[in-house]
């Protein structure tokens, strides 16, 4: 039953993908500037990307926690 389940989900899955790729459409263009365009917005993110990897790792800033002062406790009244 789990298999049926999974495979029901897998396909619906699919079909999800498939109708939203219709509804956005998959654009082609034959202009050089629009393609010259597209590369280099994707050299730009490869770019940016290469440089958060190489770059080396911010240290984490831990805050101290100052301690609470706690109000000096009443002295119970004797009982006479």
């Amino acid at each position: 039953m789990k298999k049926v389940s999974l495979a029901i989900l897998i396909s619906l899955g699919a079909l999800t993908g498939v109708a939203y790729a219709q509804d956005t459409g998959v654009m082609m263009s034959t202009d050089p500037a629009k393609a010259a365009d597209v590369e280099q917005r994707a050299q730009d993110l490869q770019n940016r990307q290469q440089a958060m990897e190489s770059a080396p790792a911010m240290p984490e800033k831990h805050h101290k926690m100052t301690p609470h002062h706690k109000k000096a406790a009443k002295p119970m009244a004797a009982s006479s």
